[in-house]
């Protein structure tokens, strides 16, 4: 079958920010007295939406965290994206190969809106991309629940299983699969086996530009959104 939309997961794939993010938040939580590693937070915490995040600390220590905790931890976050966040590598050779096809592509993501448009300013992405996200804000559901890939494809006149997915997290895959979509898996912070649900795991966008050929079509007229 051949996709008529790409839709990227944005932390991981899009831009390099899952070290960072699982970074500062193994710092911030240990600071607040959740002794917490790099290891703990990529295990137990990478793809979660940031609500899912806090309810899974509650439920695996018993801390409650304080009402600033959120407000702390992304003033920390968003430190460090200025100071060392970077776009995935190859990120622009995909986006290029995409648009010289004709294939539409969008953003789907557990993070915020906001926090999404910060992240693709920041690495240089915001021309591309920052009027194409969907956000967990804008959903009923987060992954992996599939509302934001029905949203997706609903937005782009797109029917589920004519979507072709790249996420990096079990969650991500999920959703994706549970929308009715293809996911390819990225495979570089997320270890393989935890996308071993996806369709087809890869290590590097490189491996994805040289598959779109294959996969990828732009919607003929008729197909198109009225």
């Amino acid at each position: 079958m051949s996709h008529q939309l790409v839709v990227f997961d944005n932390s991981g794939v899009l831009v390099d920010s899952e070290t960072l993010g699982n970074r500062v938040l193994a710092e911030t939580l240990t600071a607040e007295g959740v002794p917490t590693s790099f290891a703990d937070a990529v295990e137990h915490y990478l793809g979660k939406s940031f609500a899912d995040v806090l309810d899974t600390v509650r439920r695996r220590t018993g801390t409650p965290l304080p009402d600033d905790f959120g407000a702390r931890f992304h003033a920390r976050l968003f430190a460090a994206f200025e100071r060392e966040l970077a776009p995935m590598p190859g990120v622009h050779d995909v986006l290029d190969e995409l648009d010289a096809r004709g294939v539409p592509y969008c953003v789907a993501s557990n993070d915020t809106t906001d926090r999404i448009r910060v992240t693709l300013g920041l690495t240089g992405l915001a021309p591309r991309l920052a009027d194409r996200v969907i956000g967990a804000d804008q959903v009923a559901r987060p992954k992996p629940a599939p509302d934001l890939f029905l949203r997706a494809a609903a937005h782009h006149g797109v029917a589920p299983e004519r979507c072709l997915v790249v996420e990096d997290s079990a969650r991500g895959v999920a959703a994706a699969r549970a929308a009715g979509a293809t996911v390819l898996g990225l495979a570089v912070l997320t270890p393989r086996a935890r996308l071993a649900d996806a369709h087809r795991v890869l290590c590097s966008l490189a491996e994805l530009r040289a598959l779109i050929p294959s996969l990828c079509a732009a919607p003929r007229p008729s197909e198109a959104r009225p």
